[in-house]
């Protein structure tokens, strides 16, 4: 799934970026532009794309990371490359070899967009020194979301355990003594409940989400893993809710429905109110503020 642009500063020319399943793409069009300017864009994108070097190098990175590359197909754009008569684009090129490192985005921040990788090498058709600042623009904005993201895992790491215990202990004391389960088969009680949770927050079961999302499964994640800040918020809240209904008797169907309530409530709420969006104005700031201070000289 795509998200949404960033833009990184390089030699003041104005470079969005965007994200698809954990890579970056970077704008080959702004690149061009800030080079030789609107109009010349797309040539300049076109006569680079249709050398022979860069179709090697284009073919090798496919290869590499993309087992539904046609290599038929890319074999006859090489064969063609050096005549007069060889012209390809970007949207020809990804068509007939169902390449991924080239990206056509429509929209507002419409144009060309290539993997980190490619840009970086569709940077030394600008200048070799544009494409050295490039990557260290692009460097710099990661560890600026490097830092952001470490400050989140940690909040997620306190939420997701605040009030577990709480329930843990309502379980325990208000569930175990009246069920039938023997002591090795008591967690089912306790993954009973945190489905109950799960269902009502997330709409779907732990189980459930590793068969759908095998990909962050096979990687250790878990449901809670991927969940956003408020998501985990809300969950703790449901946590203390379950274990106070759990000791008053509620029946597992009643304490469902009331979950579900809170869940909707307290999760439409916090949406409205990102409370690391100050925190990551801060960081973005201090990233402007490194990235002008640091401005390369002409």
């Amino acid at each position: 799934m795509a998200k949404s642009n960033k833009i990184i500063q390089v030699q003041r020319i104005p470079i969005s970026m965007f994200q698809i399943d954990d890579e970056d793409y970077i704008s080959m069009t702004d690149m061009a532009k800030g080079k030789e300017g609107n109009s010349r864009a797309a040539d300049i994108i076109k006569n680079w794309i249709r050398t022979r070097s860069t179709l090697e190098f284009l073919g090798v990175w496919e290869q590499l990371y993309n087992p539904s590359f046609k290599v038929v197909e890319f074999d006859h754009f090489k064969s063609q490359a050096g005549l007069p008569s060889f012209v390809l684009s970007p949207g020809a090129w990804i068509e007939q070899t169902g390449a991924i490192g080239i990206r056509v985005k429509l929209g507002k921040y419409g144009g060309t967009y290539a993997q980190k990788d490619i840009a970086f090498e569709f940077g030394s058709a600008i200048s070799p020194v544009f494409k050295l600042y490039l990557i260290k623009e692009y460097q710099r904005l990661k560890k600026v979301e490097s830092n952001q993201f470490n400050l989140e895992w940690n909040v997620k790491r306190v939420l997701s355990k605040l009030n577990y215990s709480i329930q843990t202990d309502a379980i325990k004391d208000y569930i175990l003594p009246k069920s039938n389960y023997t002591k090795d088969t008591e967690w089912l009680v306790y993954a009973e409940e945190a489905d109950l949770l799960n269902v009502a927050l997330f709409a779907c079961t732990a189980k459930q989400w590793r068969e759908e999302n095998q990909k962050f499964a096979l990687k250790g994640k878990n449901l809670r893993d991927i969940a956003s800040i408020n998501e985990l918020a809300v969950l703790s809240n449901l946590e203390s809710s379950n274990a106070d209904m759990i000791r008053d008797g509620i029946s597992k169907l009643v304490r469902f429905q009331k979950l579900v309530q809170i869940a909707d409530y307290q999760i439409e709420i916090l949406n409205k109110q990102d409370f690391l969006k100050s925190i990551k104005k801060l960081s973005d700031e201090g990233y402007l503020a490194a990235n002008h201070k640091n401005e390369l000289p002409e």
